[in-house]
C-alpha cells in the first residue's frame, strides 16, 4: 500500500491563485487497529465536561441491570445509539459534613472541585483545569467553554477568584476558533501571524517585571497576582504555539461560517444553538485547536415558549401527576435536556477518524447537582461518561456504588487522563478508590 504522509495535501489553482486542501484521516495513515497514526503517534486524547443541573427523575434513569449489557431506563433512552460507548454510575452521593446545604451551589463545588469551601478564596481548581495541565498545554486553546442559556457563566475555574467565562454565541465561537488567526494544520505552507507576534512581545514585556512588583505586595495581593500571572503564562504558551507550524491533524476541516442566532433560555433556542456549538466543538477537537471543552447548560432558567415559569421554579411548584406519579413538565424539561446532550454526543461520534470516531478518543463526563431537584436530595446522584478516551476507559457498564462519594468518578477520570493524583476530594468526599471496573489498559 502507498504510504501517505499526514501532511499530504491536494494542490491546484483557483482563478489563478494557488490553493491547498487538507486530506481527511485515511485508513492508510493509521496503524492496523485504527487507533494510532501509522508513525506510531497516538491520536491525542480529549476531555469534555458537561454540567446539567437539576438531576434526573428518580426511578426513571437507573438501569435495572448492573454491569455490562445494561438497558437504558426511560429517562436515558435517547442515548441508546451510544449505549456501548457510555457508562452509568448510580448510588453515589455528595457529603456536606455538617456544612450548610447551599442548594445548587455546594453540590456543584463538590462535583467540580471535590470539596465544599467556606470561602471563595479557598476554592481549588476544577477538575478540567487539572486535566488541562496534563493534556491541554500543547494546543492553541487550553480549553473552550460554552454555555447554552445565553449567559457567560462557566463552572470552570483555576481558583475561587479566577473563573473561565463561557461563550454562548455560536457565531462568536466560530470567529474565535476559525477566524483570521486559524492556521490549517494540514496546509503545506506556514507563516506566523504578525498580530500574534506583537501580542507575544507585549505579554513578555509585562511578565519580565513580575518579580519587582511581587516584592512590593502583601501576601493576599501576591496570591491574587500569582493567579493572574499564571493565566498570562498560559496565554504566552498558547501564543508560542501559534508561532510554530501546527501538528498535522488529517481529519481537520474548517466548518462553514456561522451567522448570528437567537440566544437565550427558550428551549427551542437552546437546542438550536447547542447543535451549532457541538459542531464547532467537534471541529475544534479534530483540528487540534483544543483538547478540553466545558459545557454549562444553565438549565435552571430554561423555559418553554408560552410558559414564563422556568425549569428550576417548576421543580418546586409543579405537583406530582396523580396517575403518572411524576412532574409532567419537569419530565418534559429533562427530555429536552437529554436530547440536547445526545445531539452533542452525536456530533462527536459522527466525526469519523479512520475506523473509529472522535468520541472514541474523547472522554465526556456528565454531572449534575441533585438526585431529585424537587427535594434537593444529595443521594443517588446520576453520573455518566461517554467515550473511551482512546482505550483508557472501558465502556458499556452500569456501576452501582451505594453510599460512596461521587468523587470516585472524578478521580477515575483524572487518573485515566494522566493526572498524577492518588486521591481526590475533601473530608467525606475524599476517596482514593477509582472505579476499577472501567479502567482501561492504555
Amino acid at each position: 500500500m502507498t504510504n501517505y504522509s499526514r501532511r499530504r495535501v491536494l494542490k491546484g489553482t483557483l482563478a489563478g491563485a494557488a490553493v491547498t486542501v487538507g486530506l481527511p484521516l485515511l485508513d492508510c495513515q493509521l496503524n492496523g487497529n485504527g487507533d494510532a497514526l501509522a508513525s506510531g503517534d497516538a491520536l491525542p486524547v480529549a476531555f469534555g465536561n458537561w454540567y446539567q443541573g437539576l438531576g434526573l427523575n428518580p426511578g426513571m434513569w437507573i438501569p435495572k441491570k448492573v454491569g455490562a449489557g445494561f438497558e437504558n431506563n426511560i429517562q436515558l433512552k435517547v442515548l441508546d445509539p451510544y449505549r456501548s460507548k457510555m457508562n452509568i454510575f448510580s448510588g453515589m452521593r455528595y457529603f456536606l459534613d455538617g456544612r450548610p446545604h447551599e442548594t445548587h451551589t455546594s453540590t456543584v463545588e463538590i462535583a467540580m472541585t471535590g470539596a465544599v469551601f467556606a470561602s471563595i478564596d479557598k476554592i481549588g481548581p476544577s477538575l478540567d483545569h487539572k486535566i488541562a495541565d496534563v493534556i491541554g498545554n500543547r494546543t492553541r486553546f487550553r480549553s473552550i467553554n460554552t454555555s447554552l442559556d445565553g449567559s457567560r457563566r462557566s463552572l470552570s475555574r483555576r481558583s475561587g477568584t479566577a473563573s473561565s467565562p463561557a461563550e454562548p454565541v455560536p457565531a462568536n465561537l466560530y470567529k474565535q476558533l476559525f477566524g483570521p488567526e486559524f492556521q490549517d494544520p494540514n496546509a503545506a505552507e506556514f507563516s506566523p501571524d504578525p498580530s500574534v507576534m506583537a501580542r507575544r512581545s507585549v505579554l513578555s514585556h509585562v511578565t519580565d517585571q513580575r518579580k519587582s512588583l511581587m516584592a512590593e505586595l502583601d501576601t493576599s495581593d501576591r496570591t491574587r497576582l500569582d493567579e493572574y500571572f499564571t493565566a498570562i503564562r498560559e496565554i504566552e504558551q498558547q501564543l508560542d504555539l501559534q508561532m510554530q507550524k501546527p501538528v498535522a491533524m488529517p481529519a481537520c476541516s474548517k466548518p462553514s461560517e456561522m451567522t448570528d442566532t437567537q440566544v437565550g433560555s427558550l428551549v427551542s433556542d437552546v437546542q438550536k444553538n447547542a447543535k451549532l456549538l457541538a459542531r464547532l466543538t467537534a471541529h475544534a477537537l479534530a483540528c487540534g485547536q483544543t483538547r478540553i471543552f466545558n459545557v454549562t447548560t444553565g438549565s435552571q432558567g430554561w423555559r418553554f415558549e408560552g410558559n414564563p415559569r422556568g425549569w428550576h421554579v417548576t421543580t418546586h411548584e409543579e405537583s406530582l401527576d396523580p396517575v403518572l406519579g411524576y412532574q409532567k413538565t419537569v419530565f418534559k424539561f429533562l427530555t429536552a435536556a437529554n436530547e440536547t446532550f445526545a445531539d452533542f454526543i452525536g456530533a462527536l461520534d459522527g466525526f469519523k477518524e479512520g475506523s473509529g470516531t472522535l468520541l472514541d478518543r474523547t472522554l465526556v463526563l456528565w454531572q449534575t447537582d441533585h438526585g431529585d431537584a424537587r427535594t434537593h436530595t444529595i443521594e443517588d446522584i446520576p453520573i455518566m461518561t461517554l467515550g473511551g478516551a482512546g482505550g483508557r476507559i472501558k465502556t458499556g457498564m452500569h456501576v452501582r456504588s451505594a453510599g460512596e462519594p461521587c468523587c470516585r468518578v472524578g478521580l477515575t477520570v483524572q487518573q485515566a487522563l494522566g493526572v498524577p493524583i492518588s486521591a481526590w476530594g475533601d473530608r467525606s468526599n475524599q476517596t482514593s478508590r477509582t472505579v476499577t471496573e472501567i479502567m482501561g489498559n492504555v
